[in-house]
């Protein structure tokens, strides 16, 4: 069982590819296949339709971007604080832009779900499952900022990577100097 479980996460992985490269309208079964190695009709055996596989790449893109516990222990002894919380984004920022094939298969899949709405739904139910998620360790880590901070946060965030895997308008300045600047203007002071 867990062999199928890593070739199905592998297939995912392929799909993803897939789709940062060659967009949604790339994204077959066949395409997949062939991306992955494996023999043709293989994709189909472990996502039936297209819309299982996007979906399975939704729950794949979770799994990849999340934090590690040890991402997550490496600052669970510090004082809550502003810092702190920059230290947080910094750390997202830093896992997008190191899988940027898996931000910019996200990226593809938002837009696709704009035209279609059955990707809508799948990704929307996905983005607020992870929210929750980042609310509810915010206020188990006490950092600062409260659910429409996060939110401002997402937004902000969103728009950096999206700024930085496709076309720069600042190339010149450090990442982290610009998370920096948008706790300290976005993240009121306690």
């Amino acid at each position: 069982m867990a062999r199928n479980d890593e070739r199905r996460a592998a297939i995912a992985d392929a799909g993803l590819q897939v789709l940062a490269r060659d967009g949604a309208r790339g994204l077959t079964h066949r395409a997949v296949d062939t991306a992955a190695g494996v023999p043709a009709g293989t994709t189909s055996n472990y996502f039936r339709s297209r819309d299982a596989l996007i979906a399975g790449l939704v729950t794949r893109i979770g799994e990849r971007l999340a934090p590690t516990p040890g991402d997550l222990a490496q600052h669970a002894d510090s004082p809550p604080s502003r810092e702190l919380f920059a230290e947080y984004l910094r750390d997202i920022v830093r896992r997008l832009s190191q899988n940027s094939e898996v931000a910019l298969a996200l990226f593809e899949l938002r837009l696709e779900g704009a035209r279609r709405p059955e990707i809508a739904e799948v990704l929307t139910a996905w983005q607020r499952t992870a929210f929750d998620a980042d609310v509810a360790f915010n206020e188990a880590a006490g950092l600062p900022g409260g659910r429409r901070d996060i939110a401002l946060f997402h937004y902000a965030i969103d728009g950096l990577l999206f700024d930085r895997l496709t076309s720069p308008i600042d190339p010149g300045t450090p990442t982290d100097e610009i998370v920096d600047a948008l706790v300290e203007r976005l993240l009121p002071a306690s």
